[in-house]
């Protein structure tokens, strides 16, 4: 996947766990920790508002794009 999720990285700086975290964001652990390991298909906006109040952070700390290298066989 070209979208990386950096939200563990940013939660290790700010040292606030999964728990907190979620506790402070609204959404359950489970929901948190698929969007943290990277499984989750999409985050509503609103979500990823709160978890960047939470965290004091820009969207920006926590997704990241890096093109897929596609490589032509001829």
């Amino acid at each position: 996947m070209a979208i990386i999720i950096n939200l563990d990285v940013v939660m290790a700086k700010r040292k606030m766990s999964l728990n907190e975290l979620a506790l402070r964001v609204g959404i359950t652990n489970v929901n948190l920790s698929i969007l943290k390991t990277g499984k989750a298909k999409g985050v509503r906006f609103d979500t990823l508002e709160a978890i960047c109040h939470a965290l004091e952070c820009q969207p920006g700390d926590i997704l990241e794009y890096i093109p897929e290298v596609t490589v032509n066989i001829p």
